[in-house]
């Protein structure tokens, strides 16, 4: 059977100084908890109203040549062939027309990583740069799933910076060329994004 702890009266004094020293130590005072954050009235800040923005733009995969804009970082695993585990980093040029001679608005920097093991199937992280007008300097990020050879995939923007900041839509992208003797492409995107 079991005894009954006895403390004595010296021992429990000590023991509750003990215990609010500690608990007032990890439990903060009301409204401290978090002192790196603070809550913002949105009717004290300039109202933001959100805006819908199409851009069609293409974008232009270059692997071949002496300055591609497309390099494999790692080979795929045991000769897939789905490529599955091939990870290749990006600076692909954005321009306003399929050509890559067309003018250049900006660069989807990132990477594309071959992530399925039945068919091409990538997982797209990039960020839509921008260097003209009056979206020089800002960014919308893309995250998703690109079966490549669907007629068209569809993936996530899924935030920005600069004028695409709260960012949220999708892109549909569509391969409006593949060179199969080079790799390289061109896709058509199209991007629908929200934002302030």
């Amino acid at each position: 059977m079991a005894r009954p702890l006895l403390i004595s009266p010296h021992q429990s004094f000590f023991f509750i100084i003990f215990f609010f020293i500690f608990s007032s130590a990890i439990t903060p005072t009301l409204g401290e908890e978090y002192s790196y954050v603070k809550r913002v009235n949105p009717k004290k800040m300039k109202t933001l109203k959100s805006k819908l923005s199409h851009f069609r733009l293409y974008w232009h995969d270059i692997v071949s040549g002496s300055n591609p804009t497309s390099v494999p970082v790692i080979q795929p695993a045991n000769n897939s062939s789905t490529f599955f585990g091939f990870v290749s980093m990006i600076d692909n040029p954005l321009t306003i027309g399929p050509k890559l001679s067309s003018k250049m608005v900006g660069k989807a920097q990132g990477f594309y990583a071959a992530a399925d093991q039945e068919e091409v199937g990538l997982l797209m992280v990039m960020n839509f740069v921008f260097i003209d007008g009056k979206y020089n300097g800002s960014t919308f990020t893309v995250l998703g799933r690109n079966s490549v050879f669907s007629k068209v995939r569809e993936m996530e923007v899924i935030g920005g910076s600069g004028l695409f900041r709260f960012a949220r839509g999708y892109v549909q992208a569509k391969t409006y060329m593949l060179n199969y003797t080079s790799g390289d492409a061109t896709v058509e995107y199209n991007a629908y994004v929200m934002h302030y």
